[in-house]
């Protein structure tokens, strides 16, 4: 049996440029010669896809516990169908997004707590934990605007006020001081290819 793959998750509050990283870091693996696969949270697979239409829906009232669950079933679905089947086939994949964005947005930023919404998400993964987790870290206006300049109409969580976003910004932070060997802070306000070049210097063990 070959060696298990990979895991290697992106965070960080929106506009940080995670889906770019993500991206860029599933390129530079492929072309180191690893097998890289790019998934993305909410989602990923068909069932998943759907809840994260339904999560984001800014026409839809969601409550806290229902978006925490939410969010827990979608990855649940996500690790068994796809994320657990790839590492056993010894693929390296890269996630935008994964149990932090949960600690952060519904434990934190919903004031659910974090132990209470990390158990949940316990369940949900059956205790997957990444290999690695890279943080990116922006100034909270500089965020906002790269978030506001896609020129997408904002999902329902995205038209959240600036102290949620300052909490869960804040939130992130406190979650990688407690785990330093897995979390990687990364400033996120280079250029691509800076916060490329950053990302891959963090994981240079792994590689």
């Amino acid at each position: 049996m070959g060696a298990r793959g990979r895991l290697i998750t992106i965070e960080g509050v929106d506009g940080t440029g995670k889906t770019t990283l993500a991206s860029a870091l599933t390129g530079a693996l492929a072309s180191r010669g690893f097998d890289a696969l790019l998934l993305r949270e909410p989602g990923g697979v068909e069932l998943s896809e759907r809840v994260r239409a339904l999560v984001k829906d800014p026409t839809l009232t969601v409550g806290d516990r229902a978006e925490a669950l939410l969010y827990a079933a979608a990855r649940a679905q996500l690790v068994e169908q796809a994320i657990e089947p790839a590492l056993a086939a010894g693929r390296w994949l890269v996630l935008d997004r994964f149990v932090d964005s949960s600690l952060a947005y519904q434990g934190i930023g919903r004031g659910l707590g974090v132990e209470a919404v990390r158990d949940l998400n316990l369940f949900g993964t059956g205790g997957l934990t990444p290999d690695r987790t890279l943080l990116l870290t922006l100034e909270q206006r500089s965020a906002r605007e790269r978030a506001g300049a896609r020129g997408e109409e904002l999902d329902r969580l995205e038209r959240e006020g600036d102290s949620f976003f300052a909490a869960i910004a804040e939130g992130y932070l406190g979650l990688a001081a407690a785990e330093p060997e897995r979390i990687r802070v990364i400033d996120a306000g280079g250029s691509p290819e800076a916060v490329l070049e950053a990302a891959l210097a963090t994981l240079a063990d792994l590689l």
